[in-house]
């Protein structure tokens, strides 16, 4: 059985560690893997790579960097169907939810290849007699990225391209569950021809993240995971002089006003609550219809078409829904099924019972999709990510109850309103204290140059992830003040400068 490696200095490295952890089959439940868990000292081989290869690459200029990201667009685009299997084959996503992932980390790598636009600074001349400002922005030196089994490319992919168009080196720990993608991109940047250390990865656990986090030869880092992880990797990157940015989880809510067209309500949930089992921080994964009558309507609606769910392995082309990524992850969305009951939520569609029949995917992940009715904020199935294919239904009686509800939520990721009335929809766009908000648009997820970030428990650190934030994120400000020498002298001045 094959070992995923570590990626470092331009090549795949053996790990030295003598720990490995197993990689799953999530349709079929077979382990097909085991990867490399990287020790501090493999860490430290990594961050050495990279910062080798730092002075020059900072030194290269914007237009050979964009250069060099453009090829790499076009391998990405050659093998995104590759990428996607990759993809499928780990996680367990079906395969054009995988392409589409592929295709939102392209959008990305697109727009890091402005960097020459993306890095111009400012001057101001005569800011004093004979004296001009201006302002540049510079690379910050080796930054590291440590991405979620979610997402194995696009993550990565809103990290890694914006990073180095601005001039750093990377040092990439992908999930251990799918941790494949990230040698593949590895692959495709170096056929790019991107200089050796420039780009690296590091298999691991918990051991290669404090190492990454504890390094001096690391000077900035980016996360997306849970909340817990995220609040834990910001404190104690902080603390050791990091710049962070944390992305942590969610708990995002659509709103479903009475003049809403159910039909296209239902249309948008099925995908946004179901689609990769619900394992997205962009899903929806709770339902809030304004008024009974809009709440049994929308039921109704959900039951029948889950009735039509199509389940199964990414290789069946005509699969909506694929497996969990692990079968601990599968005991735990269970176990969330079991508490809303015990709660007294009503569990109108109950998805515990599904079991593949199909030859081969027996033991797979597979579970089927749940709905809710009548949940409370006070129930786990409410306060808590699932990060499965469970929707609930809060009922309000009116459009501020909504808006106090989800404003009220320690999590901040996106939300959403479906109504056919603009004054309500521009009245929640102002009011809602979300990160990203959807009208009539079931998951808000930002294109590449604008920024994706919540609010709240979903994000710690000042900078969202990719567009105009990205840079900012990447880069330092430096001021530069500037005089020449003259004829005329003034003598020396002891008093501030200023521009009279």
């Amino acid at each position: 059985m094959k070992t995923i490696q570590h990626y470092i200095g331009g090549s795949v490295v053996e790990s030295t560690s003598g720990r490995t952890a197993p990689v799953f089959n999530p349709a079929t439940g077979s382990q097909s893997a085991a990867v490399a868990l990287a020790s501090a000292t493999e860490v430290d081989a990594a961050v050495a790579a990279a910062r080798a290869a730092s002075p020059a690459w900072a030194a290269t200029s914007p237009l050979r960097r964009a250069r060099l990201l453009n090829k790499l667009r076009d391998l990405i685009e050659t093998h995104a169907d590759e990428l996607a299997a990759i993809i499928s084959a780990e996680h367990g996503k079906v395969l054009s939810d995988a392409r589409g992932e592929v295709t939102r980390g392209l959008e990305v790598v697109e727009f890091a290849c402005g960097a020459p636009q993306l890095l111009k600074g400012e001057i101001t001349e005569n800011i004093g007699l004979g004296i001009d400002s201006h302002s540049v922005r510079q690379p910050l030196g080796v930054v590291a990225g440590i991405t979620p089994f979610n997402f194995p490319a696009m993550v990565p992919m809103w990290m890694f391209p914006m990073a180095l168009a601005c001039g750093n080196t990377f040092i990439l720990k992908p999930s251990e569950r799918d941790p494949s993608a990230a040698l593949f991109c590895a692959d495709l940047i170096k056929s790019a021809g991107f200089p050796a250390g420039v780009f690296n990865v590091v298999q691991g656990d918990k051991e290669a993240v404090d190492a990454l986090l504890q390094h001096p030869g690391v000077d900035a880092l980016s996360f997306v995971g849970s909340t817990p992880i995220a609040r834990h990797i910001y404190a104690t990157g902080a603390a050791y002089g990091k710049r962070v940015q944390a992305l942590g989880g969610a708990k995002n809510h659509m709103v479903v006003m009475p003049d809403a067209d159910l039909d296209q309500v239902v249309d948008a949930l099925l995908g946004a609550a179901y689609g990769s089992a619900g394992e997205r921080c962009m899903a929806i994964s709770i339902a809030v219809p304004v008024g009974d009558s809009v709440a049994e309507g929308l039921r109704a609606r959900l039951v029948a078409r889950l009735a039509t769910l199509k389940i199964g392995p990414s290789s069946d082309a005509d699969a909506e829904m694929g497996p969990l990524v692990t079968r601990a992850h599968l005991e735990r969305v269970r176990g969330y099924i079991d508490q809303g009951v015990a709660a007294g939520a009503d569990l109108v569609v109950d998805g515990r019972g599904f079991r593949m029949a199909r030859a081969g995917f027996e033991g797979g992940f597979f579970i089927g999709a749940s709905l809710f009715d009548h949940v409370k904020p006070e129930m786990s199935i409410y306060r808590d990510e699932i990060f499965g294919p469970v929707l609930g239904m809060v009922r309000v009686k009116d459009f501020t109850a909504a808006v106090e509800l989800i404003n009220s939520n320690p999590y901040g990721n996106g939300t959403s309103i479906f109504t056919a009335d603009g004054g309500v929809a521009r009245d929640f766009v102002q009011r809602i204290q979300i990160g990203m908000v959807g009208v009539n648009v079931p998951i808000p997820v930002p294109m590449a140059f604008h920024s994706f970030g919540g609010w709240k428990a979903s994000l710690f650190g000042d900078h969202h992830v990719h567009g105009s934030e990205g840079v900012r994120f990447y880069t330092r400000l430096k001021t530069v003040t500037t005089r020449w020498p003259c004829e005329r002298r003034e003598g020396a001045s002891f008093v501030m400068p200023t521009a009279k």
